[in-house]
């Protein structure tokens, strides 16, 4: 089989990108755009799913097969497609509103089977598309059109929620660095079950620099943490370090501890709890925050487990008979005597 050759431009379709000018959402298509055409895999072997909002719009711009859904729905119409079609990329792009609010249920369920899907979630911590009302995300006291003297809704932690689901990988990362939204995309991609990849997205028209802290020339050398598999987590240039204390990851001046009791990150550990208490760390974008690989564990998938079951019952008892299936209990037949049961 010949490996195709892809350019970034063979992954654009012809549709008018229609996104407010200044939109995070630009940069995530393009380094979605990019890897693709990286991977040497031909397009009609990746499908893309989105259900309603700003982020949604992405399968109308990515030159593969995919589909517009409805709201919150994607994660189950793409769980069917991976159940059916093992050999396709499915991926799943979904907005905090779409994914955490109607889509919640279908979003957290997916993770706990471990469906063999790409989830995407775009967290711009308000809803765009329907012009600026508070989101599950947005932080406590946010005034919106729908909040005008300040939410009171406390806000999901999208990567906590993952990991609470027993998501076998559990990623974060920013739309404005493309290098590290690459190997995050990469990673997600090499794994086997669901990959839930939470991307801070920039909304420029109704929450602009909600991620200030974390792509500020001067802020992000503060506050933001990358963790890399197998080293200890440290940043703002080694200064600071991520302790345990009593379960609980804590932000210490890595002068103050021993080297020894710095926490190495391990993406492998099959207990989530310290992956969790590094989520923990921050709830959103505000002061220190963890980017990366929280979680990449191995298990069995729905969709390897529900074709492996039919495999065997195949094997077991040969093509089976739908008509016979449909007759053989609480049938019943109408004729001009009567009502007769089966």
């Amino acid at each position: 089989m010949t490996i195709p050759s892809y350019t970034r431009a063979d992954f654009q379709t012809d549709q008018e990108v229609r996104w407010c000018p200044g939109c995070g959402d630009y940069t995530i298509l393009a380094s979605v755009q990019a890897f693709l055409a990286e991977l040497g895999r031909p397009r009609e072997e990746f499908v893309f799913i989105s259900g309603i909002g700003c982020s949604s719009r992405f399968p109308y711009y990515v030159n593969t097969y995919g589909m517009h859904s409805i709201h919150g729905r994607a994660p189950a119409i793409a769980s069917g497609v991976a159940a059916t079609r093992p050999d396709l990329s499915v991926w799943v792009i979904t907005g905090d509103g779409d994914g955490l609010s109607i889509g919640g249920n279908h979003l957290i369920h997916a993770l706990r089977r471990n469906v063999n899907l790409k989830i995407l979630l775009f967290n711009n911590q308000i809803y765009g598309l329907t012009k600026g009302q508070y989101s599950p995300t947005s932080e406590v006291g946010k005034s919106t059109k729908s909040s005008p003297f300040g939410s009171v809704d406390y806000p999901f932690n999208p990567v906590s929620l993952a990991l609470g689901a027993e998501a076998s990988y559990v990623a974060r990362t920013l739309d404005m660095d493309r290098k590290h939204t690459q190997a995050i995309l990469e990673s997600a991609y090499e794994h086997e079950g669901s990959a839930f990849i939470e991307i801070y997205q920039n909304c420029n028209v109704f929450n602009d620099k909600a991620f200030i802290q974390l792509t500020g020339k001067e802020e992000r050398v503060h506050n933001r943490i990358d963790l890399e598999h197998g080293k200890p987590v440290v940043f703002d240039g080694g200064a600071k370090a991520v302790v345990l204390r009593n379960g609980e990851a804590t932000v210490v001046d890595s002068s103050s501890v021993d080297p020894g009791a710095i926490l190495v990150h391990d993406e492998t550990r099959p207990d989530p709890s310290i992956a969790f208490a590094l989520s923990r760390l921050s709830h959103g974008p505000y002061g220190p925050t963890p980017l990366g690989v929280f979680r990449k564990v191995s298990r069995p998938t729905y969709d390897g487990e529900v074709n492996a079951q039919v495999q065997a019952a195949k094997d077991k008892q040969g093509l089976g008979d739908l008509e016979k299936l449909i007759k053989s209990h609480g049938t019943w037949t109408v004729d001009e005597s009567g009502v007769n049961g089966g």
